[in-house]
């Protein structure tokens, strides 16, 4: 089973909503106040978290509050601004104290957001003047949402869609429509829908959505899971309804029969190539494996491989596919099944045992000796292989009898 986090981006998305909801499941506040605290030779801010509620859902704000000006470490800037470019928020994240899987992705977002910036006015990532998402606002938002999301140690983040309203809002370059131009780019590079409501206002806000497609790794929510834990993040706006980001910690649970079947196509592989990935893929523990003839482009001839796995031993029979065959890709898919109840009978015959396995559903059974054991018996005894099998089938229908 892997654990997940799973945006709900049903009521909109902010930096501060992300960073918000992340402490209300439960990560690191101490964590947090060292980066955040890290983050102060660049400017002069100060944060609150604090518990509240938006139309009676209840939940945690994070709130940064700026000084008038912000004050750039003299160090590193020899004047006075609001306005940073992407290679200074890259140096300032060098001095944030976070572990290097945190830093790694607050930079990712930043360049998600750089690229999106860039794209709406026609310059290059390094071009791109950092308004409202380079103040030290959006820098803690950023900050916070990266040290946290990384304290979790979670396996993956699903993001289904975001909801955006509509209308226009004022930022730093005038009155925009709704979604703001790089909300609108971002969301066709990480390819995450956009759901329009009728609230009037916007709802996803740049650096919510630059998080959401950072963190992304699973489209869709498992078929079947456990949620673990849920932290609501409040907004700061009054929509005329609840404002809010809730995420959740979840944990994908196979169905009762459910295994994954995978498939790939083989047209350049030797037989010996072929039958030796079968006896690997075994090895590793597939419930079945088998070859289907196919015809691939150009007229090829060619296999397709299929095989089923218990969804623990998945990447492992998919590593071993890659590994072992001259596939570049494969498929898979949650399939169910339906087994039967089975046994193994040792059938004794005048001449020696024979393993026979016996599988029972309601009133259907079906008995079936094993190919090793008949074939170690008619080595041993000279017997034909058809001969064993009637005798065993003689054995077990007196036995029934």
């Amino acid at each position: 089973m892997s654990k997940y986090l799973y945006i709900d981006g049903s009521c909109g998305i902010s930096g501060d909503m992300v960073v918000a909801a992340l402490l209300g499941l439960g990560a690191s506040r101490e964590k947090l106040d060292a980066a955040l605290q890290s983050l102060r030779p660049y400017g002069e801010f100060s944060y609150a978290i604090t518990r509240g509620s938006s139309y009676s859902i209840a939940g945690c704000d994070f709130t940064v509050k700026l000084s008038r000006e912000e004050k750039p470490h003299e160090e590193h800037y020899h004047h006075h601004h609001n306005h940073r470019h992407f290679s200074e928020v890259l140096d300032i994240l060098q001095h944030v104290e976070m572990s290097e899987r945190a830093r790694a992705l607050a930079e990712r977002i930043f360049r998600l957001v750089a690229e999106a910036e860039a794209r709406a006015h026609g310059c290059s990532p390094d071009e791109v003047h950092f308004h409202e998402v380079g103040a030290m606002d959006s820098l803690a938002d950023v900050v916070g949402a990266a040290v946290l999301a990384d304290d979790l140690g979670v396996e993956g983040c699903v993001v289904t869609s975001l909801s955006e309203g509509h209308g226009t809002v004022m930022c730093q370059h005038g009155e925009l429509p709704v979604p703001v131009p790089a909300v609108l780019h971002l969301a066709e590079a990480s390819g995450i829908p956009l759901h329009r409501s009728d609230t009037l206002g916007e709802m996803v806000t740049p650096t919510g959505i630059a998080i959401a497609a950072a963190l992304r790794t699973q489209t869709q929510l498992p078929e079947t899971y456990r949620v673990l834990c849920s932290g609501v993040g409040l907004g700061k706006r009054d929509f005329g309804r609840a404002n809010f980001l809730r995420l959740q910690l979840i944990e994908d649970v196979a169905p009762a029969g459910q295994v994954y079947e995978l498939a790939a196509n083989i047209d350049d592989s030797t037989p010996e190539e072929l039958g030796f990935l079968v006896e690997m893929l075994f090895r590793v523990g597939v419930l079945d494996a088998w070859y289907t003839p196919c015809v691939m482009k150009k007229g090829r001839p060619a296999v397709v491989l299929g095989a089923l796995v218990e969804g623990e031993k998945l990447e492992a029979v998919q590593v071993c596919i890659l590994r072992h065959s001259s596939s570049i890709g494969l498929r898979y898919r949650a399939v169910q099944r339906i087994t039967m109840q089975r046994e193994i009978l040792n059938v004794q015959l005048p001449y020696g045992g024979v393993r026979v396995k016996r599988a029972r559903l309601g009133d259907i059974m079906h008995c079936a000796p094993e190919y090793e054991s008949m074939k170690a018996l008619a080595l041993a005894t000279g017997r034909s292989l058809r001969s064993i099998r009637d005798d065993v089938a003689a054995r077990l229908t007196l036995s029934d009898s």
